[in-house]
């Protein structure tokens, strides 16, 4: 066969690509504001790293403010309480990536076992719910229920026989840590399990079929071909999960904590916080440094765990 001339190919390429553009410009021009998004809000905000680096101020603004090189980094890492707030971030992490991460896809297999529709719409709809109430509002009535005198306090009390306290305020490992990973599942538990409902919808029916007429139960339908058709987007969830594992909804811990329990709530966007803007001055550049060290971190994460999923499962992100 003869062989192709490269330029031949290449102006193939070209022409397919004028082809393709001419037949869906309006599918690529509805790509216009999601680049234009990212990029003013993603990308041109990246030059702030440089206030890393410097001892930022408005007035000098990032060309004539002096440049001090690591020293905000040292300071951060330096805190005293610096150790404790990786700790407790890593801790949150790992409860978010295990029981948080599983929740989701366990309301959308009990879902998918459901077989009125109608039922089954309106479970799916009081479960998004609390995915859009307000943080300040999810805060106030967990802060509530737990208090003291509150209903969930007391039902702890009579009827498990717990200690009557403000659970919130107890600086023990890892109430604080359990009972934010409860409240997050319980707000995030229905929109979480949007992209497994999907999967599972797509599962061919024809396989259910046969598996059936095979004598198989629905939960052994459920185990063998379900979750084995869903992995792949599993493992891609998980995959996210990981690299976003040091924000630890550092709004809600905001709302939540207090002085006395620091020690088991504060993580490192609450610290950085607290760091750089509570003591009556803003620091912009150790929020800066903090930020960086966490993007760091997260696409390290990210990384990893992909190579990881590829490597076990045949199955990754990218």
């Amino acid at each position: 066969m003869a062989k192709k001339n490269p330029s031949d190919l290449a102006g193939s390429a070209r022409r397919s690509w004028k082809t393709e553009f001419r037949r869906d410009w309006v599918v690529y021009l509805l790509f216009v504001p999601i680049i234009v998004y990212e990029v003013v809000l993603h990308y041109l905000p990246m030059f702030g790293i440089v206030m890393a680096f410097e001892d930022y101020n408005v007035i000098d603004g990032y060309f004539r403010s002096p440049w001090v090189g690591f020293k905000h980094f040292i300071d951060l890492f330096s805190g005293e309480d610096f150790p404790i707030a990786i700790r407790n971030t890593v801790a949150i992490g790992l409860i978010r990536c295990t029981f948080g991460f599983v929740a989701p896809i366990l309301f959308a297999l009990m879902l998918s076992l459901i077989n009125s529709k109608k039922f089954k719409r309106v479970a799916q709809t009081m479960s998004y719910m609390p995915n859009f109430v307000a943080a300040v509002i999810v805060c106030s009535l967990f802060t509530q229920f737990l208090s003291k005198d509150g209903p969930l306090t007391m039902l702890l009390t009579k009827v498990f026989g717990a200690e009557n306290q403000n659970w919130f305020a107890n600086d023990q490992i890892p109430v604080f840590w359990i009972i934010y990973t409860l409240m997050g599942i319980w707000q995030s538990i229905g929109w979480g399990s949007i992209m497994y409902v999907a999967a599972i919808s797509q599962v061919s029916g024809d396989l259910h079929e046969a598996a059936a007429l095979d004598g198989a139960s629905r939960l052994q339908r459920m185990w063998k071909i379900t979750i084995p058709s869903i992995l792949p987007m599993v493992l891609m969830m998980f995959v996210i999960n990981v690299g976003t594992a040091l924000a630890a909804g550092y709004d809600n811990i905001l709302l939540l904590y207090m002085p006395s329990t620091y020690n088991v709530s504060d993580t490192v966007y609450t610290y950085t916080y607290r760091q750089a803007f509570g003591g009556g001055t803003t620091n912009y550049s150790l929020s800066a440094a903090s930020g960086l060290f966490q993007s760091v971190v997260s696409t390290i994460l990210l990384v990893g765990s992909n190579a990881l999923s590829r490597k076990a499962a045949g199955s990754s992100l990218f």
